[in-house]
């Protein structure tokens, strides 16, 4: 099922997997597409032109908490659930995502099924710009799913806060891992949200996701690479980490990579910078990790 031969492969499926599966009554494919706010494209708009034969739409700044001014929150279980179950999913589906560029925001959809009690959930390898690549067959009609059941729970233990990210500034309990571009992450360029400090969390490492992706196929690195690149900032198999980004996105793709390394779900904190840069006297600092 896995493309590559990794610790935890369960997470990971290749194009050919999919292309076997894809009418298998039980699989459900969704396109977890989203583009930062400084990117002028419609995640919408171009799944409703093209997308994987039978996939439905994971709308990130739908599916969020629409009581918070932060971006795409995680929402309740009552809420998370009911969307869900109109998108024809239910507790025994085997969930499959993709997004448009290869590895960005599926992870976020992968870590929030995961959240929510939802294991059987992997991500397609290359995403959606691998099976073009390869000429597999794409439709441009969204499909109507029959609402299911669908029942979240929620793992407490797989989010963080900015109240428990200031505790763990004292605590050293788990080592931030920061997966915004490196520019950003220094405090040389803006964030694409307004407002916003520039720098990081004081003692977080930067490692972004295009550092286990293949520039070519848009697939994940070999599990040996990916090993190097965690071991190269002293990250070991057995140091918990926590994830942050912008908004929750780009953190959950580290914790995705990590998880095929530990099979554990590295916590991500929710809120990411568009929280702790915009938090009055929020420890911040500047420069290289």
């Amino acid at each position: 099922m896995a493309t590559m031969t990794y610790p935890y492969p369960d997470a990971l499926v290749s194009s050919d997997w999919l292309a076997d599966h894809l009418k298998t009554s039980n699989i459900r494919v969704l396109d977890g597409t989203y583009f930062l706010p400084n990117v002028p494209r419609n995640a919408h708009d171009e799944f409703q032109a093209e997308h994987i034969p039978g996939a439905a739409f994971f709308d990130i700044d739908d599916i969020k908490d629409p009581n918070s001014s932060l971006p795409h929150m995680l929402p309740t279980p009552t809420i998370f659930s009911s969307k869900i179950r109109k998108l024809g999913i239910n507790n025994n589906d085997r969930i499959i995502i993709y997004d448009r560029i290869g590895f960005f925001s599926a992870p976020r959809v992968w870590w929030t099924f995961r959240i929510f009690g939802h294991e059987n959930v992997a991500i397609l390898d290359g995403g959606l710009h691998k099976w073009l690549v390869e000429g597999r067959p794409t439709s441009g009609s969204e499909n109507i799913w029959q609402p299911s059941h669908f029942l979240a729970s929620f793992n407490a233990d797989m989010v963080r806060n900015a109240e428990q990210v200031m505790e763990n500034l004292q605590s050293k309990n788990e080592l931030v891992i920061d997966a915004r571009p490196s520019d950003r992450f220094e405090g040389i360029a803006p964030e694409p949200r307004e407002g916003l400090a520039r720098g990081h969390i004081p003692a977080s490492l930067n490692l972004m996701p295009s550092q286990f992706v293949s520039n070519d196929t848009h697939t994940l690195l070999p599990s040996d690479a990916i090993a190097a690149q965690f071991k190269n900032i002293g990250i070991t198999p057995d140091t918990p980490i926590l994830t942050t980004c912008g908004s929750g996105v780009a953190a959950s793709a580290i914790t995705f990579v990590r998880y095929l390394m530990t099979g554990k779900v590295a916590p991500v904190y929710d809120g990411s910078w568009s929280e702790w840069g915009a938090i009055e006297h929020a420890p911040i600092v500047t420069g290289k990790s």
